[in-house]
């Protein structure tokens, strides 16, 4: 068995933002670029799309006219080295609809459910890279055994271009402005 057998050549190389621009809408779902580099993830379990998919719903539902919340599509983080993760939800401003690529700026929140293979790169790497980035907030969801989610808020530090630690929440979200939203995440 070749390497290219195990992955295409593309993959070995590092790809610029003009290159992925260009690709399908195809070429580009499921995978992440960090750094210049094709990052593949391993499909989503229905429990954690499902999740996504409520909290989204319930986001977009709280979040009037000027903002969007939507799940499956990529956030530019940097341009060079191109890194472009795709985030689990994500709120944006509703006149960035039509705009690609989503850039930073247009980003509310981020939210990344965690799964099993992703834990190191939700609770570490992406904060840094979304704090880095100057997205305002970072929610990042733990799925338990018992199945209620525990709910961990960050809001950004702009001093230090870091994240600090807001509340936790175990099965109910409950946010402050600009979004005034209750779920009951028992109900997953």
């Amino acid at each position: 068995m070749t390497a290219e057998m195990v992955a295409p050549e593309w993959m070995h190389q590092q790809i610029t933002a003009d290159e992925y621009d260009s690709w399908s809408a195809e070429q580009c779902a499921g995978i992440e670029i960090v750094d210049g580099m094709v990052v593949m993830s391993p499909s989503a379990s229905k429990r954690h799309n499902r999740l996504a998919r409520i909290l989204a719903n319930a986001l977009d539902a709280a979040a009037g006219s000027d903002w969007n919340a939507d799940t499956d599509f990529d956030v530019r983080l940097q341009d060079v080295p191109l890194t472009n993760r795709r985030p689990d939800v994500v709120v944006y401003r509703a006149e960035t609809i039509d705009i690609t690529p989503t850039r930073p700026e247009h980003v509310l929140l981020v939210v990344e459910v965690v799964s099993p293979g992703s834990e190191t790169t939700d609770r570490i790497v992406k904060v840094d890279q979304y704090a880095q980035a100057g997205i305002a907030f970072y929610w990042r969801i733990e799925q338990t055994a018992n199945g209620v989610p525990l709910i961990y808020t960050y809001i950004l530090d702009p001093a230090s271009r870091s994240y600090r630690d807001a509340d936790m929440f175990t099965g109910t979200i409950r946010t402050a402005a600009p979004f005034a939203v209750e779920i009951d995440l028992n109900t997953i």
